[in-house]
């Protein structure tokens, strides 16, 4: 027997749509309970309580609000504004994304499934398509979408069969350029768990830790990669001139980077050799911290005048870890895999600067505990930093413009809630560089033009003076 053509009743497909919303009835029915039982004053009172707490969390601690309830509020209002009824169906009807069903001849419109809203600036959706519709075809209308949606950009990928997932960006957040951090004035001003290097989208500041963890930090030719460089050293400027930080710093590219602040470096180099007896020297400190640790029963060791952080900085690690003569790449690999397994309780931080972070260019990159994604110039490379499903869920970082007025735009996931943050690095120019060496150089100035001299270690020096 044929199916019938005639369409399920009004009153079922009702009762369908609020199984699939539930809230719609016990919220309703939990309010008249509470009013036959309470009395409408007492639940007026509450609800207004509620409204006053949720306002005055928003302003007394607006970090934490951010990161644990704005998400889930901003996504349901804009789920139920912008995403549902009448309003979603013309907008995908409009971008001929919605198809007659030849059957009933009714319009199918794709049910949005669910929305998060990791950012003010981020929705994504999940959608389910109708049948006869694939992924190109939503590709094909996804400039459409964007203008439909008045949003800046849309990105649309497949998470399973017949489901989509639609990173709708509303807005870019950064339209200014953000000022180097200022270089404290007294060693106790630093928290090495928590450096202002700039601004993150909720308009708090940026944040990254170098103690006890190691750094990637990735982004195309242009990103502003040297802000993140630049910005932490201006950030614990003191505890470099008192020593209480040594920087290390690899720059393959001859130190053309890195140069105007080399009398900042405990330790610099510009060749592969001196590279590689660089990562030596951190790998032999960790070895007698770890002596140290052993005979005095400690888990880790803090920052102190005899152990200071040692922090090594390695520009364009590629050069390193990939492009480089393959004895020297096999060495650089074992070293760095000894320094960034166990060099995090010892007071030895590893940060990375690369380009192309494929596993063939950084075959170490699941050893780093921290990673950054600036803008980047294939979607592949969002998830290779930030992990499996980032750009899902909103770190577009291969759609970030690659001119300068977008420099330092970029990506991290939140520790608590796994939703990707967008920020923006300070830009720290030439000049503010000359005045973090002027405060802060542990090297006078040279006499004559050239590097600064790969250093001995400074222990290896007072045993020699000693015999």
């Amino acid at each position: 027997m044929r199916a019938s053509s005639r369409p399920p009743g009004a009153e079922w497909r009702a009762l369908l749509w609020l199984a699939r919303h539930p809230l719609f009835v016990l919220i309703p029915a939990l309010l008249v309970w509470a009013m036959a039982a309470l009395g409408p004053v007492a639940v007026a009172l509450a609800v207004g309580v509620l409204v006053l707490g949720l306002l005055g969390w928003s302003r007394v601690h607006p970090a934490t609000f951010d990161r644990l309830a704005a998400p889930t509020l901003r996504a349901q209002r804009r789920r139920w504004t912008a995403y549902a009824g009448r309003r979603w169906a013309h907008t995908l009807a409009d971008c001929d994304l919605v198809r007659d069903n030849r059957r009933t001849g009714r319009a199918a419109v794709p049910r949005v499934l669910r929305v998060r809203s990791s950012s003010p600036s981020i929705d994504t959706l999940y959608v389910r398509m109708v049948r006869g519709q694939d992924l190109r075809t939503w590709t094909e209308r996804a400039d459409a979408l964007a203008e439909a949606l008045i949003a800046h950009r849309v990105a649309i990928t497949r998470v399973r069969p017949a489901v989509l997932a639609i990173v709708v960006e509303r807005e870019l957040p950064f339209d200014h350029v953000i000022p180097a951090p200022e270089i404290p004035s007294d060693p106790t001003d630093v928290d090495l768990g928590a450096l202002d290097v700039g601004d993150n989208e909720h308009g708090q500041p940026f944040t990254i830790r170098v103690r006890s963890t190691h750094g990637l930090v990735a982004g195309a030719s242009g990103a502003g990669k040297s802000s993140l460089i630049w910005s932490p050293l201006r950030a614990m400027g003191p505890l470099i001139r008192d020593r209480l930080v040594r920087v290390s710093m690899i720059d393959l590219k001859g130190g053309a980077e890195t140069q105007r602040g080399a009398r900042l470096f405990h330790r610099y180099a510009t060749t592969a050799a001196d590279a590689l007896r660089l990562l030596a020297e951190a790998r032999d400190e960790m070895k007698r911290r770890q002596d140290h640790m052993r005979e005095h029963g400690l888990r880790t060791l803090d920052a102190s005048a005899e152990w200071p952080l040692e922090l090594v900085q390695i520009d364009e690690m590629a050069m390193l870890t990939a492009y480089g003569d393959r004895a020297d790449v096999r060495e650089a690999l074992r070293l760095l895999a000894e320094l960034l397994t166990q060099g995090r309780a010892c007071g030895i931080s590893v940060w990375g600067y690369v380009q192309e972070p494929s596993k063939d260019v950084v075959d170490v990159r699941e050893l780093f505990t921290t990673r950054i994604c600036l803008g980047v110039t294939a979607a592949s490379h969002v998830d290779m930093v930030l992990g499996d499903g980032a750009r899902e869920r909103g770190a577009l970082a291969d759609e970030i413009p690659g001119d300068p007025r977008h420099a330092g735009i970029g990506f991290v996931i939140d520790t608590g809630s796994r939703l990707p943050v967008r920020f923006r690095a300070a830009y720290v120019d030439d000049a503010e560089i000359d005045e973090l060496v002027d405060r802060c150089a542990i090297h006078p100035p040279a006499t004559g033009a050239g590097i600064v001299p790969f250093p001995h270690d400074e222990r290896n020096q007072r045993d020699e003076g000693a015999a």
